[in-house]
């Protein structure tokens, strides 16, 4: 399988899907049909392999790339853009915890074409930190078990990355990632999402009895998470660049449905698309898309750039910002988008709101409220923020 060697050969592969996706996106999503073809040809393109080390045989691009490959997906599909999100994260969290092992096996499957999705979020706990899956020592071995919910991509995945605790009554509770072939027995992937957007990322529940799962599976998670890094922020930065791709998906909707809109019979034109007031409003969402694709821009360097305490801080903060800007570009474009096609533009059967359902949904992901909290606190006081996987 080729794998692009360089970020313009992958950002010319993500272009060439982006336009072949498009065309069935709308189907897809109004019959909630798995993207099971189109999620073939994207492993087929070698783009799920673009942050495999290079040390590990891949072509080690980074954020910049991975960024604008997503965006450029998003802008087609939300829905395959979101899938891989886990996939790329928890191939960063092997590059930087994983032993020699772990790493071969799961970086070797994914240059081979395969995918990895998230078992990570359970619905008991007090918050989404909060875990009851547990691995625990028994006579014939370390076993696994618990439920997982909004699993992303977990039917179109060859390995499971599982967060769970270890079963220890000496010191605080250890949480591992268990990384496994998703065909082992004892896991059961049921495809039970029913969001009313993004509809096809299959994020459903993945229950995990009596597992047997080995020593060299697991990584340790909370001493990846022990010390201020950028971890948190390449995780959002994935996020970030799909709410810029819905954005800019709902804009070039718009730029359709306004060709065929009538004007209003106060205007006195021929063509709605010439109404000095849709041409404002127009500019005001690009002005607003193009801020966000700006700041994922920036994050992506300051994420890059990284090295001491200090920047480290200043990535999450670019990632946090640039979160914020591209969720609300996102849900500003799609919202608006039923203004220049007008009532016609409501029609179920031309599913337009399937761009504001997507970023609606998307957003949901992590608080933007909490981003906008730690810039603040930075602003006037000068205070770093916390590390953790949503920042």
């Amino acid at each position: 399988m080729p794998v692009p060697v360089d970020h313009d050969a992958a950002v010319n592969a993500a272009t060439a899907l982006a336009s072949a996706f498009a065309a069935g996106a709308s189907a897809r999503d109004a019959e909630r049909r798995l993207p099971v073809e189109e999620i073939k040809q994207l492993s087929a393109s070698g783009l799920l392999a673009i942050t495999v080390p290079r040390e590990f045989g891949g072509p080690g691009l980074g954020p910049s790339t991975l960024a604008q490959v997503v965006a450029i997906i998003a802008a087609a599909d939300p829905s395959i853009a979101q899938i891989p999100q886990s996939h790329f994260t928890f191939l960063e969290a092997l590059r930087r915890s994983g032993s020699r092992e772990l790493r071969e096996w799961v970086f070797g499957r994914v240059l081979a074409g395969g995918r990895l999705a998230n078992a990570q979020n359970e619905r008991t706990g007090k918050t989404v930190t909060d875990d009851s899956t547990t691995v625990t020592s028994t006579p014939d071995g370390l076993r696994l078990g618990g439920t997982k919910y909004y699993c992303t991509g977990a039917y179109f995945a060859d390995i499971l990355a599982v967060r769970a605790v270890v079963a220890d009554e000496q010191g605080p509770q250890r949480k591992t990632l268990v990384y496994l072939p998703a065909d082992t027995p004892g896991i059961e992937i049921v495809d039970d999402w029913d969001g009313f957007g993004q509809r096809t990322t299959s994020s459903g529940t993945v229950t995990f009895t009596d597992v047997a799962i080995d020593d060299s599976a697991l990584l340790d998670f909370s001493g990846l998470l022990s010390e201020p890094s950028t971890y948190g922020a390449r995780a959002q930065l994935v996020h970030a660049a799909i709410d810029v791709g819905i954005a800019r998906g709902a804009l070039g909707a718009a730029a359709e449905v306004v060709t065929v809109a009538r004007p209003w019979f106060e205007s006195g034109l021929d063509r709605a698309v010439d109404d000095p007031y849709l041409i404002a409003q127009a500019g005001e969402l690009e002005l607003s898309v193009r801020a966000a694709e700006s700041l994922l821009e920036t994050a992506a360097r300051r994420i890059e750039e990284a090295q001491e305490p200090a920047g480290v801080a200043e990535a999450s903060l670019a990632t946090a910002a640039a979160k914020i800007a591209a969720g609300r570009a996102a849900r500003d474009a799609a919202a608006q988008l039923f203004d220049f096609g007008g009532t016609r533009s409501a029609s179920g059967k031309a599913n337009w709101s399937r761009f504001w359902r997507d970023a609606r949904t998307h957003t949901l992901h992590d608080p933007e409220r909490w981003k906008v909290h730690h810039l603040g606190r930075w602003a006037l006081a000068g205070q770093p923020p916390p590390s953790h996987t949503s920042l």
